[in-house]
């Protein structure tokens, strides 16, 4: 087969650039470890085919002892008999062909489903920005249609290669046997057809990944569409979307055309040279016969032999496209699992917990006052049940600096030499420019990403010797676009808790001034709120995420402007509920409002992916006069 195919870039699939790959027979033997567990049912199956398709063979011998022996002596019993032995023959072949298809159904469902549900497991452990990369489309184009396709292969062709091949041998000795002057006129177009499906598989192989890209493509446009359907009809867009659809789909089209003229000449040439040998091989037979030097009988064999060759020579091209066609959707789907996952054991040998040699002290971090001189804040003392602000731990960035996997190599990083210090039971606010690189930092903290230099630590342990499942234990984050799933109310805010009972989603649901609204859902919190949580208004869906973020009480709290969609009253109730909640966690809070700020015993000012200025938010208006730029800002808005 083929050695080279083509590979192309996820984020503009049609694009193709030549690149080696393996085989096709090399990317289908990676699927051997999933079909490994059916194999004593597969060999079964090639093997009750291959009886079935050699039984085949034998009713042409039959049908030469009939016109040879009864039919030519006159003998009606021997004929009845004859018919009998052709109607045993053809029952059970069509019997061995049902039963090898009841062998495989069962088997191959299940490994189609093993290899959706692998590749779904490797997609909730993948990096966010392989996620960042992929246009989700492609890659539900790689768990739907993409495996079809392979079980497909694994149903037939694979099996019909191997039967094939053993008919067009077993026909071919007997062809030899009966005539060898006829047998060979019969198999001389297989070495031109050798030839010619060579050719063919390579380009074929190539239209079928452009084929399967461009619905990967396709795809991501519908979900697209579908998911912002509202902008699409608020915006009045809907031609223009329309008409972006109906140029992709006359690509596919295109594309899929290209593969059915390459079907229909590999299909037709198939078909031609086969049926010019047989036919030559009828009038050589013929004269033969004429001349007494064959026998009538002889030549019925020899030609109902052909015939039954006749399929298996034929549908080569057509076996051949679709396992050139599963060889690419196996590329495809190793594609997404040769990606290096993200493990959730602690990074081996890590640097040691605690300072590392020439490390800045953390009080440094905090603007240059020693840990423990900044005055006490009402609710955040020990008596409050926070932690003493000289207390050691907290969340600790160290020199930490950030850029993103597929940045261009001379792009500056997205955060620079960040220093900052978050005292244990502390609230701190980060404000910056839009761009600044709030979100960025924010998501170091989950290991959503890691930092490309520098450390952090929670409570003194650097963050990259936790696994990230413990991790995310310790860490709730809600996000500045809230995310909600197809699930109800309540299962969308237990997703922040795996352990939390009905008393937690209840405080939750009250810290986010949620729980009125969700039990007027007409189902209370068993609603399904329906896909992305669309059946609910904005400000609605983020008092979810925010109750989803805090019902596990988590130790450190990561908050991406959360209150954003809030009205001016229900963001005062969220503030005054949330103010409890932080007063017994570790928080950072990505703040745009000075409402928000408020919020925090201290404010850091991230600009130009640096720490800049660190203190109260007093302190900011009067001393810095970005920050106060910033804040008035959204002053003058709010008036």
């Amino acid at each position: 087969m083929a050695d080279t195919t083509y590979a192309t870039n996820p984020t503009d699939p049609t694009s193709l650039s030549p690149s080696p790959q393996p085989s096709a027979v090399r990317s289908l033997l990676r699927l051997w470890p999933f079909v490994r567990p059916v194999r004593a049912r597969l060999f079964t199956a090639a093997f009750v085919a291959v009886v079935a398709s050699c039984v085949s063979l034998v009713i042409p011998l039959v049908l030469k002892w009939l016109v040879d022996g009864p039919i030519a002596t006159g003998d009606p019993g021997g004929v009845w008999l004859g018919g009998g032995y052709l109607l045993l023959l053809g029952l059970a072949e069509a019997l061995l062909f049902g039963f090898r298809r009841w062998l495989v159904a069962r088997p191959l469902s299940g490994v189609e489903a093993a290899m959706r549900a692998a590749l779904y497991r490797r997609l909730q452990r993948l990096p966010v920005a392989f996620h960042d990369r992929w246009p989700s489309g492609q890659l539900l184009s790689r768990g739907t249609t993409d495996l079809q396709m392979l079980r497909m292969f694994l149903t037939f062709p694979l099996t019909f290669l191997l039967v094939n091949g053993v008919t067009i041998l077993v026909g071919g000795v007997l062809l030899v046997a009966q005539r060898w002057s006829l047998g060979l006129v019969l198999l001389s177009p297989l070495l031109p057809l050798l030839v010619l499906c060579s050719v063919f598989e390579a380009k074929y192989g190539r239209a079928a990944r452009v084929v399967q890209d461009q619905i990967g493509d396709l795809t991501t446009v519908v979900e697209e569409s579908v998911l912002g359907i509202r902008i699409i009809k608020g915006f009045g867009r809907h031609r223009s979307q329309a008409r972006a659809f109906k140029e992709l789909t006359r690509r596919l089209r295109a594309s899929e055309l290209r593969k059915a003229r390459l079907l229909a000449w590999i299909w037709g040439l198939n078909t031609t040279l086969p049926e010019c040998a047989l036919g030559a091989a009828l009038v050589l037979g013929a004269v033969q016969v004429a001349d007494g030097a064959l026998s009538a009988g002889t030549l019925v064999a020899f030609l109902s032999t052909a015939l039954a060759l006749r399929w298996p020579v034929e549908s080569i091209g057509f076996l051949l496209a679709m396992s050139n066609e599963a060889a690419t959707a196996t590329d495809r789907y190793f594609e997404v699992m040769d990606e290096p996952e993200v493990s959730d054991a602690p990074v081996a040998g890590g640097p040691e917990v605690g300072r590392a040699p020439g490390e800045p002290r953390a009080d440094a971090a905090d603007g240059g006052r020693p840990a423990g001189s900044a005055e006490p804040v009402a609710g955040r003392g020990p008596e409050s049940g926070g932690r003493p602000r000289s207390a050691p731990g907290g969340l600790v960035f160290s020199g930490v600096q950030f850029r993103y996997p597929d940045a261009p190599p001379d792009a500056p990083p997205t955060l620079q030499d960040v220093t900052l210090h978050i005292r244990p039971g502390e609230t701190m606010a980060l404000v910056g420019a839009t761009g600044s690189g709030k979100t960025t930092l924010t998501a170091l903290v989950p290991r959503l990403y890691d930092p490309t230099a520098g450390r952090i630590t929670l409570d003194d342990r650097d963050l990259a010797t936790i696994g990230r499942d413990e991790v995310r234990s310790l860490v709730a984050v809600a996000f500045e676009e809230p995310t909600l799933f197809s699930a109800t109310a309540a299962e969308n805010v237990l997703m922040g808790a795996a352990d939390a009972q009905e008393a937690d989603l209840r405080r939750a649901l009250r810290v986010a001034q949620a729980d009125g609204f969700v039990d007027a859902l007409p189902q209370g919190g068993a609603t399904p709120v329906g896909e992305q949580g669309l059946s609910l208004s904005g400000g609605q869906r983020q008092r979810l995420a925010l109750a989803r973020a805090v019902v596990g009480r988590p130790r450190f709290l990561i908050l991406d402007d959360p209150l954003s969609a809030l009205d001016v009253h229900t963001e005062a109730l969220v503030e005054a509920a949330l103010r409890q909640v932080l007063a017994t966690t570790t928080a950072l809070v990505v703040a745009h409002r000075p409402s928000t700020v408020l919020l925090a015993d201290r404010v850091a000012l991230l600009s130009g992916g640096r720490i800049t200025a660190v203190g109260t938010h007093h302190e900011l208006l009067r001393d810095h006069a970005e920050y106060a730029a910033l804040m008035s800002g959204e002053e003058e808005a709010a008036r």
